[in-house]
């Protein structure tokens, strides 16, 4: 089987238009998306209706959580909440509806889908450094072979073995069948792993092979845009580095 899978859309209709194109390009068997489609982004109900037509399986992410009323937002910082504020008026009842329904995770045999942690992922913690995939080495047997996860908007994976953790790097790698993986797909609308180009995944389960797929496509656009819906400066101006 191969996954095309996608994470961190925030809204933003360029990227994922190109990330969609790139995928195209990959022979894939089956579509996910590991959450927040919405938030920080100028076009969250155009983004919706691409995900929606696009995926077999969308997992719920904290800002589509927060959109559709599932979870408290008010700790968030100022801008946050107000694009928070301003994408649930944005979008149709039919996509708050869709979003209410979203799970928090979905498991295929031994791969799982989540929009962070695996371990209670309706707290939606991150896992981003080594330490915390660390603690994971206490639940490493209700671990999946691979999990996929997206929240943190970087491209970092992690090997959990039978006593330690270990940093994955690199564009590509084939994940073996001695270590259980927490792989970070990245995101395709507000990357930030200090590259701008938008950023999706695939992984062939058959062969283990997983690769990021790097987008071009038009920022200052969606910038513009951001910028004119009334949304906080800095989510579009940091789109430009990638931060």
């Amino acid at each position: 089987m191969r996954y095309g899978i996608i994470s961190d859309i925030h809204g933003n209709l360029e990227a994922l238009q190109e990330s969609v194109k790139a995928l195209a390009q990959e022979r894939i068997d089956r579509y996910i998306c590991l959450g927040d489609v919405v938030g920080y982004g100028a076009n969250p109900e155009e983004c919706a209706q691409i995900v929606k037509q696009l995926v077999q399986v969308c997992i719920v992410g904290n800002h589509d959580a927060a959109v559709s009323g599932r979870m408290d937002y008010s700790y968030y910082y100022d801008a946050a909440r107000h694009a928070l504020d301003w994408c649930r008026k944005q979008v149709t009842p039919e996509t708050l509806d869709w979003l209410k329904g979203l799970p928090y995770s979905r498991r295929e045999g031994d791969i799982e889908f989540c929009h962070g942690s695996p371990i209670q992922p309706e707290e939606f913690e991150y896992i981003f450094t080594k330490e915390k995939a660390k603690e994971l080495l206490k639940f490493r047997d209700q671990l999946a072979w691979v999990t996929f996860i997206g929240h943190s908007h970087l491209t970092r994976s992690f090997a959990i073995g039978a006593d330690e953790a270990y940093n994955v790097k690199g564009p590509e790698f084939v994940v073996r069948k001695d270590f259980k993986y927490i792989i970070t797909v990245g995101s395709v609308g507000q990357p930030r792993d200090y590259d701008p180009r938008s950023c999706c995944a695939v992984f062939d389960s058959d062969t283990g092979q997983f690769r990021y797929l790097r987008s071009e496509y038009n920022i200052e656009a969606q910038m513009k845009k951001i910028i004119a819906a009334g949304l906080a400066y800095n989510f579009g101006a940091r789109l430009l580095v990638g931060i």
